[in-house]
């Protein structure tokens, strides 16, 4: 079930909300309860056979994690991340392994053609760090109940954010956290319309410029400002699909009381690379350093291998978004920037803000036309269009796009940047909301924007990840 359609905000999210504050006023084990099997209803919706694969993940996770309570054995922790891991792999990885065997060996084996059950890569780490946590001792309760919610908490099982054990039970078992809160019922109805309108109005749309431009760098040369419309479009997108995403995420779960961890931090409003990673997608950020750049040394064997370490860390971190070398590659360049920036800093070398964040978003529209890409064929084409010119205009003899393309789409995403980079985000606009009418107009206004604007349901850019 998705956010941005008419079953989860005008059936699913309310009996969901009556349900649980109803049951709640029984007992927090029933408020639980209900929680847990509208989860898995929201879950199923989307494949009803994939309910099998989560609930065998949580079950093995939540054994092995007794395990680990109980033994304190570093064996029953390996023993999980591999686990888990394989899991992610094989529904994941599989067909990309397969074809680069098919490519080095020049080998003809078959694909499998595995569809990734949404939300695997989330729920996977999710529990990778759920079994880190226990193995350390930060863990000490240990009740399947409690761990189901936890996994399979509908706001952030398809597209995080990633949550920790540690913080997220205390508020589940806050019986004051289970009577219904007006206030935050108001404020997270106003961060999910504000959401919803960021991903139906602004991302959709523009979701047809970028598929049509990368589409089009197949078969022709575009103009410069052909490639740059597209970069900049599909770098509009994401940010605001994510970014809608995560405040929706946010607005449900603050609707019944639950604060989940902020994911999403104006991330182009920053002022290097290093800036960027504290603001975008901040819960993969925080676990790729606890438990991956940090375990093989982080910054504690020398300027080299910290580096080296950065720049790994990053490259399984484009791995993970996707199974595709132009993912790795995307890691990479993003890998090499945080390089350059810890040196740049090391030197004492320092930007003026009026530099640094044009800078910074440059590097990083850069590197999304590889993330977006289906191939290097695709990327080197557009990228070599936005910086070799065939001509600025858009009517050029031959060109294979046919569109009404010029100024008025350059103006649109100026417009754009000028918001991501000026306007405040929507956790400081949410802190500012209060009991006025004025308010509430605003949020019914958001709210009947979006869905009258529903034309068609579209999937998160981050549910293939």
């Amino acid at each position: 079930m998705l956010f941005n359609s008419y079953e989860f905000i005008f059936l699913f999210l309310p009996i969901v909300l009556c349900c649980y504050f109803t049951f709640s006023s029984y007992g927090r084990v029933q408020g639980r309860l209900v929680l847990v099997f509208a989860s898995l209803f929201f879950y199923g919706w989307w494949n009803p056979n994939y309910l099998a694969l989560i609930l065998f993940s949580v079950c093995m996770n939540f054994t092995l994690g007794k395990y680990c309570i109980q033994v304190g054995e570093r064996h029953w922790l390996a023993a999980g991340v591999a686990l888990n891991l394989a899991l992610l792999g094989y529904y994941k990885y599989t067909d990309f392994f397969i074809e680069n065997i098919n490519v080095l060996f020049h080998a003809d084996y078959a694909l499998y053609h595995l569809v990734l059950p949404l939300g695997i890569s989330f729920f996977t780490f999710t529990q990778i760090a759920y079994l880190v946590e226990t193995y350390r001792g930060k863990v000490f309760q240990h009740h399947f109940l409690s761990y189901i919610l936890f996994v399979t908490y509908f706001p952030h099982l398809l597209a995080g954010p990633i949550i920790h054990y540690e913080n997220m039970m205390p508020q589940f078992l806050d019986r004051s956290l289970q009577k219904i809160n007006y206030d935050n019922v108001v404020r997270g109805l106003f961060l999910f319309s504000l959401g919803l309108c960021k991903k139906v109005l602004i991302a959709d749309s523009l979701a047809e410029w970028a598929n049509t431009g990368f589409a089009a760098a197949y078969t022709t040369t575009l103009t410069m400002m052909e490639a740059w419309i597209t970069s900049l479009s599909y770098t509009f997108q994401l940010y605001f699909d994510f970014s809608g995403y995560t405040d929706m995420a946010l607005g449900v779960s603050l609707m019944l009381n639950i604060r989940l961890p902020i994911n999403f931090n104006s991330p182009y409003k920053a002022a290097s690379i290093i800036d960027f990673w504290r603001r975008w997608h901040i819960t993969l950020s925080h676990f790729l350093r606890d438990y991956l750049y940090i375990p093989l040394g982080g910054n504690r064997k020398g300027t080299v291998r910290k580096m080296t370490n950065i720049l790994s860390t990053m490259l399984l971190g484009g791995l993970w978004h996707g199974a595709g070398w132009t993912f790795v590659l995307w890691g990479g360049i993003h890998g090499f920037a945080l390089v350059i920036n810890h040196t740049f800093r090391k030197l004492g070398g320092r930007l003026p803000l009026f530099l640094s964040v044009p800078l910074t978003f440059f590097v990083v529209n850069l590197a999304w036309v590889f993330f977006r890409a289906d191939d290097f064929t695709q990327a080197f084409s557009l990228i070599s269009s936005m910086f070799i010119s065939q001509g600025f205009a858009m009517d050029i003899s031959g060109s294979a796009l046919v569109l009404p393309w010029g100024r008025k789409e350059l103006v649109v995403l100026m417009g754009l940047l000028l918001v991501a980079w000026s306007l405040p985000n929507s956790n400081q606009l949410t802190e500012r909301f209060s009991f006025r009418y004025r308010w509430a107009i605003v949020t019914g206004g958001l709210l009947l924007a979006a869905v009258m604007s529903f034309n068609r349901v579209t999937t998160f850019l981050y549910y293939q990840f």
